[in-house]
């Protein structure tokens, strides 16, 4: 199997020019593909095709500095039942029927005497939360077999498998609640423990029922070899998901590797920072009846030292654990370009309308793949800057993948072949064993209630009357400007080009001034707050050039609770635009609706002398 590496002569640099290739062209992401049987099947085929698809995306991998020490591979799969029932009988562990015990693999101290802390207090949490801890399988590796470098097999942590049985009487619904909550606290138990030198060695890869996680920080081809229960030919799965990681933004680590317990992801989200501080300050209005007083041991929501993936699967498994479905769900994090869709029906419009009052888009060049075990599915960002293809065959077999020819598929098998367009959700339902398009998915979701009713309660700031009746310029115009930072230079070569002109001002690609806060100037409020936007392929875009995908509109006022669907989670203020005139100033400051009240806060200080 290590044979579905890449060429030698492939190997180290990239061919040279011929025809209509031209190497100048070559681009690197992550590599992401599944491969699994619509009707549910298990097979050995599924674990063999999903290893030659990874291994295929190899150079959509990173490498460090050691050429055998990989930014990270892994796979997730449906729960082989029939392998972890052989398994647990050697170590005498009795399982009961599948759907009534988790499996979980964890990431766990090197050192002896931590790793037991880690097991104890785990087992402790297990017990408080009244589910049976059946007992622990040490996962074997091999790293020389793989050939492993040195980098990563010196950051390798100890792994095992737990095995947890739950109570008699609780549906499977409630045991994965369970599950999902002895995995927080305990997560958070490690992450805050002082006596643990090797904290973030602990790491919970996946703790389900359902599904399954192997990953670690290895190339594609050192995958399956590192981990032996991989290479067993009784080791079958229906369901099978495949990453190869480049760490653009962050460093190589066996937690990051994906799949992560719910998805993997190509791309970047680079609305990160803001979707992160805006879920914690949702920890304070959200209210489930399922968790009821005990929802505050789920917090953060999005863990502390997560990848833009490890967060955006943080949030999906929150709202899916919630008692939402796997598919509103990526709806309501992922939304199509829906503002200036014409051809979009109403009801699914006002869905998505009702969505952005209760979470933001998590946005950015994304080809995302997702699964809950009983569903997997796929889906492009809005603008589909990341390739998606998939075939269905006359087997049931379908591969996925973010590029064609991962797996030799003879022509004639074909059912159907595509690409996923921008914004559209690729689906299978084991359940019913086959492919649910799009249009159906998000039409049974968006007619679950009367969203065009209920968006009736949003508010639309012109309909507002402020006193102001004209923007007008004050005579203190130049004193006002040196109070803020602005400069005849600014007002000359950027505010007047754009408003007289409508153009952009231009300027030299490199900027040598110093950041604001290191300058000895005064600077611009603003100048003071950069987003952080992954430096790789992301084209540049605006609101005005790209309009019928992006949209500056937002809606601001207090946000009801994001797990409930509830007519009054709209009675909101819809801003256009976020650069307000002084009329419509005025208009948010005298606002007199009974739910909402405002407030001005003087941002001047007295002068003094020194």
């Amino acid at each position: 199997m290590k044979n579905f590496r890449l060429k030698d002569k492939y190997r180290f640099g990239f061919p040279k020019k011929r025809g209509l290739y031209d190497p100048q062209f070559e681009k690197d992401s992550c590599g992401v593909g599944l491969v699994a049987n619509i009707k549910g099947i298990p097979s050995r085929e599924i674990m063999d095709d999903a290893f030659h698809v990874n291994s295929q995306m190899d150079h959509r991998g990173g490498c460090g500095f050691e050429e055998n020490t990989g930014d990270g591979a892994g796979i997730l799969m449906a729960l082989p039942d029939s392998f972890f029932r052989a398994e647990a009988k050697k170590i005498e562990i009795s399982l009961p029927e599948i759907g009534q015990y988790a499996v979980g693999n964890i990431f766990l101290p090197t050192d002896q005497s931590e790793r037991e802390f880690c097991i104890k207090e785990t087992e402790s949490i297990i017990k408080e939360e009244n589910q049976i801890c059946l007992g622990w399988r040490e996962v074997p590796v091999d790293p020389k077999g793989a050939n492993v470098g040195p980098a990563s097999r010196s950051a390798q942590p100890f792994i095992k498998q737990l095995f947890i049985k739950c109570l008699d009487g609780i549906s499977k619904d409630e045991f994965d609640r369970k599950l999902y909550l002895i995995r927080k606290r305990i997560s958070n138990l490690i992450r805050n423990s002082e006596e643990l030198k090797e904290a973030k060695l602990f790491y919970v890869c996946s703790l389900s029922t359902s599904v399954m996680v192997y990953k670690g920080m290895l190339t594609p081809s050192q995958l399956f070899p590192f981990y032996p229960d991989l290479e067993n030919k009784t080791f079958e799965t229906h369901l099978a998901m495949v990453h190869s990681r480049f760490s653009t933004n962050t460093f190589p680590s066996w937690d990051r590797a994906q799949p992560n317990r719910y998805m993997c992801h190509n791309g970047e989200i680079n609305t990160l920072k803001g979707n992160m501080n805006a879920m914690k300050a949702r920890q304070g209005t959200v209210k489930s009846d399922l968790f009821g007083e005990e929802i505050e041991k789920l917090f953060p929501i999005a863990e502390l030292d997560c990848t833009d993936s490890g967060s955006f699967d943080n949030v999906l498994e929150f709202l899916l654990l919630s008692g939402r479905s796997l598919q509103e769900s990526v709806m309501m994090m992922i939304p199509e370009a829906w503002q200036s869709d014409v051809n979009m029906s109403d009801q699914k419009k006002a869905f998505y309308q009702f969505s952005s009052s209760m979470i933001e888009p998590w946005d950015g060049p994304a080809s995302i793949v997702f699964t809950d075990g009983k569903k997997v599915g796929a889906v492009l960002d809005r603008n589909g800057l990341r390739p998606s293809r998939f075939y269905l065959t006359d087997d049931d077999k379908v591969i996925m993948a973010s590029e064609v020819g991962v797996l030799p598929i003879d022509p004639e098998r074909v059912v159907k072949k595509g690409r996923l367009q921008p914004g559209k959700m690729f689906l299978i339902d084991f359940e019913k064993g086959e492919m649910i398009p799009d249009d159906t998915i998000k039409t049974d979701i968006a007619n679950q209630h009367d969203y065009i009713e209920w968006n009736q309660s949003i508010v639309d700031l012109d309909s507002l009357n402020g006193q102001s009746q004209k923007d007008g310029v004050e005579n203190n115009l130049i004193e006002r400007m040196r109070a803020f930072g602005y400069t005849t230079e600014t007002m000359q070569f950027m505010l007047l080009p754009l408003v007289s002109e409508l153009r952009d001002p231009l300027g030299s690609m490199g900027n040598d001034a110093a950041l604001a806060c290191l300058s000895d100037k005064p600077r611009l409020l603003f100048d003071y707050f950069k987003q952080l936007f992954a430096q790789v392929t992301n084209p540049a875009i605006d609101s005005i050039r790209e309009e019928v995908i992006m949209s500056l509109e937002c809606l601001i006022g207090p946000e009801g609770n994001l797990l409930e669907n509830d007519k009054n989670n709209v009675k909101r203020l819809r801003v256009v635009n976020p650069i307000l005139s002084n009329k419509e100033l005025s208009s948010i400051k005298e606002i007199s609706i009974d739910h909402w009240r405002t407030k001005t806060i003087d941002l001047t200080y007295e002068k003094r002398m020194a």
